[in-house]
């Protein structure tokens, strides 16, 4: 028999976002382990938040709704509102219910400083690296380390001299500014939408933007991230951003490995890892001036070739991490709002994989 096509839709729902839920999806074991870490911070919200005055939106929801951004590669807070008004999923995962009213997109604007002072980005990657532990899914023994250039939301184009002797821009909404035969450098010239951002190529065919770079250390085991960094974009970044990473790891008896590509094949980076007890299993840059730093009483040994394989385990987060999310191009401006999104996204990608690893496996039919 044909159903009858009724157009006029029901009052009320007596089914709850619970029972709407799968039970084995994705998002369940992602927001157990997020609730976890959250649950475990609300001292830090605290700190942030006035004892008194109109109760503002709890900052949970907040870092929830964050998530999903990310997630999903929501490409801008206002869409995100306006997906959580009516995706089930979504207010299920944040802890809205069907009738709570959405708040306004401008909210995360106002309360992402907050966040920041807080440093929930941190935090949270820390919790999910505890969980981590407690569930045997790191070595902390073995490491890899790598960085990656993040698009600033400023252009080239908004570039002025840090003199003030530039010519007066054009009218009209997107002015033209001609650069022919004037050289642009992070010495004579500045952004002023986002003075942080330096400019930076990554290689000679390639031109140079406004960038900012994001460190990442992974632990072997399972390719999990454990830390990550922001810095401006310089060619001494990634060194140092490794060795201050190297330093913030829990102390253990024994001897490290950290591996990491030919541009940390330096005389000072392999000296600074020895000096910390760390064996630096790099790929040798024979082709530089100099030499490799390395020589065969640390290339020779069968760790070293094992190390150079799985480093490349790193490449698969920073893909995840660009594929329409923030560190393909960053939307805010400023080191420290740049600095909490890269850390949450990384925080996002960490989670994920736990919550994968954690996962129970499908039973095989008889």
């Amino acid at each position: 028999m044909r159903g009858v096509d009724v157009q006029q839709g029901g009052m009320f729902s007596y089914v709850s976002l619970e029972d709407r839920v799968p039970v084995d999806h994705p998002l369940r074991a992602v927001r157990r382990l997020l609730d976890e870490a959250l649950s475990s911070m609300s001292r830090e919200f605290d700190r942030v938040y006035a004892e008194g005055g109109r109760a503002s939106i709890a900052p949970e929801r907040l870092v929830r709704a964050l998530t999903l951004k990310i997630l999903y590669s929501i490409r801008s807070e206002r869409l995100l509102c306006e997906q959580l008004d009516y995706n089930l999923l979504f207010r299920w995962f944040v802890g809205l219910s069907v009738d709570e009213a959405v708040w306004d997109h401008s909210t995360f604007t106002k309360n992402r400083e907050r966040l920041i002072e807080a440093k929930v980005a941190r935090k949270l990657l820390r919790r999910v690296v505890r969980s981590a532990k407690a569930a045997r899914l790191l070595s902390n023994e073995h490491f890899s380390v790598d960085g990656t250039l993040i698009e600033s939301w400023a252009a080239v184009k908004s570039m002025r001299r840090r003199d003030g002797q530039d010519e007066p821009p054009g009218l009209g909404r997107n002015r033209s500014v001609d650069f022919h035969g004037e050289k642009r450098s992070n010495e004579t010239h500045v952004s002023p939408t986002d003075p942080e951002a330096k400019l930076y190529r990554k290689s000679r065919n390639v031109a140079a933007k406004l960038s900012y770079m994001a460190h990442v250390l992974m632990d072997h085991r399972h390719g999990l991230p454990v830390d990550v960094q922001v810095t401006e974009a310089n060619g001494f970044a990634e060194r140092q951003a490794a060795l201050e990473m190297l330093d913030r790891l829990p102390k253990r008896a024994g001897r490290r490995t950290v591996a990491a590509d030919k541009a940390y094949d330096t005389a000072d980076f392999v000296q600074g890892c020895r000096e910390r007890d760390i064996t630096p299993h790099v790929a040798c840059n024979d082709g530089r001036s100099g030499g490799s730093a390395l020589d065969g009483r640390t290339t020779r040994h069968a760790g070293y070739r094992a190390s150079q394989r799985i480093r490349k385990r790193i490449e698969e987060g920073f893909g995840w991490s660009k594929d329409g999310r923030p560190l393909r191009k960053m939307k805010l401006t400023g080191r420290a709002r740049v600095g909490f999104m890269a850390t949450l996204t990384v925080s996002c990608y960490a989670l994920l994989r736990v919550a994968n690893l954690l996962r129970p496996l499908p039973m095989a039919p008889a």
